[in-house]
């Protein structure tokens, strides 16, 4: 069974912090997006990289591709078709933003019941140490944390070592 790729969009595939260029980083568009929740004022303005979709389809013979963003399934209708994707299942978190075990980030607990033991790679702009520590005292000793900056995006080494990753696990 091919390991989880479990991709967040505000962060690694939306670098919103560089929403405050006077213009979008290298590669990148700016869409106007109105998902669920954002019902006030203008609509939200993301960057996507169409790049990143084609990237993300050559991990897809190696990883199970999971949406693990607050957008849900609203990923499918709002974003993975400027990026050329097919729909993506998704984590359907029980709660967000709420509490988590040891000063942990919200995500993480259900990123790894999710993942029920099964290995996996996760891309998330709010990952720390104690993310790492608590997961693998969960007993997942199979998991690859990556923390992209918001400011940038994932970049062609984010890509790379999650390729190079699943590789080793091919044997």
């Amino acid at each position: 069974m091919k390991p989880l790729l479990l991709i967040d969009i505000d962060g690694p595939l939306n670098p919103y912090a560089a929403l405050s260029l006077r213009r979008p980083p290298d590669g990148y568009l700016v869409h106007r997006m109105r998902p669920t929740g954002w019902t006030d004022g203008p609509a939200l303005p993301v960057l996507l990289n169409p790049d990143h979709g084609t990237a993300l389809l050559a991990l897809a013979d190696r990883y199970t591709l999971v949406w693990a963003t607050t957008w849900k399934d609203e990923a499918n209708e709002w974003v993975a078709p400027h990026l050329g994707l097919p729909p993506l299942p998704y984590i359907d978190w029980p709660t967000m933003h709420g509490g988590a075990p040891d000063g942990t980030f919200w995500k993480t607990q259900y990123v790894v019941e999710y993942a029920a033991g099964r290995p996996f790679a996760w891309v998330d702009d709010e990952i720390t140490e104690r993310d790492r520590a608590w997961i693998t005292g969960q007993g997942q000793r199979d998991a690859l944390l990556r923390r992209i900056d918001p400011w940038t995006g994932l970049e062609q080494a984010d890509f790379d070592a999650l390729a190079q990753w699943a590789a080793d696990r091919d044997g």
